[in-house]
């Protein structure tokens, strides 16, 4: 069983909670997909210098967030860990010279378990997480992806967790359901393009390809994910878009399967 490499936009933490277009998709993930042996989670919200990878028997689920409604410090995620899977993805990692990789018990940010929980709230998934390296390039990334690949044919889902457009301080002001800045949609219109085209190379330089890169993506960390899902596609096979919707105007929320 060989399954695609996902990456999906998980947005605000209460994403969760709140209606929209995005939270529906979420929770119909599980249908994109076959149902995996194990799920390698790729989160914005793990920014390391070297690769870590989380040996967990039991992550906890991390709230790494400040003034939200009570309700989100409430929800937990109790899926097992993968340790298993956190040392075949160290070795992976080392063998194509990405290393030194170490392991840390640690559990799941909301980037990795607000989709997770949508997508299968049964928590009955073997569990790991994989950090990013923010001061590290999208080619960094979309190697970390290559070297990754060979755990999809081990019904392994590498699920990798950002947001297509990400400016906070553009955040402020706007409801969930306003229609998107023109800034906002002109970067996700051509992401989205540059993905199901197959326009690697571009998307790859993309603060010099793409509209309006720095006002979407002030710093890289949460497109990173998107390369590391593009990365462990199967090579010549250009992206499947599976979602596109926007969220506070400025938030574009796509998902994209690469198989």
């Amino acid at each position: 069983m060989t399954i695609p490499a996902l990456f999906v936009s998980h947005g605000a933490p209460t994403v969760i909670l709140d209606e929209s277009p995005v939270r529906t998709f979420l929770a119909k993930l599980a249908d994109t997909v076959e149902k995996p042996d194990a799920i390698l989670a790729v989160s914005a919200h793990w920014e390391t210098a070297a690769p870590q990878v989380s040996d967990a028997e039991a992550p906890e689920t991390i709230y790494d967030f400040y003034g939200f409604p009570d309700a989100l410090y409430k929800l937990t995620y109790p899926a097992p860990g993968a340790p298993d899977l956190a040392e075949k993805t160290r070795k992976l990692l080392t063998d194509a010279d990405l290393g030194p990789v170490e392991t840390e018990a640690r559990g799941l940010d909301h980037g990795a378990w607000v989709p997770l929980m949508l997508g299968w709230p049964d928590a009955d998934i073997p569990v790991t997480q994989l950090s990013i390296q923010p001061h590290k390039d999208p080619v960094w990334h979309y190697r970390l992806g290559e070297a990754l690949r060979p755990l999809r044919d081990e019904g392994v889902l590498i699920l990798a967790s950002g947001n297509l457009t990400h400016n906070l301080r553009e955040f402020r002001g706007h409801a969930i359901d306003d229609a998107p800045e023109e800034w906002a949609s002109a970067f996700g219109e051509w992401a989205g393009w540059a993905i199901a085209e197959g326009r690697t190379e571009d998307l790859l330089d993309y603060r010099a390809k793409a509209p309006e890169a720095v006002r979407n993506h002030p710093t890289d960390e949460h497109l990173l994910p998107l390369y590391v899902a593009m990365g462990a596609g199967t090579p010549g096979e250009p992206g499947r878009h599976l979602h596109k919707s926007y969220t506070y105007g400025v938030l574009a929320m796509d998902a994209f399967a690469f198989s």
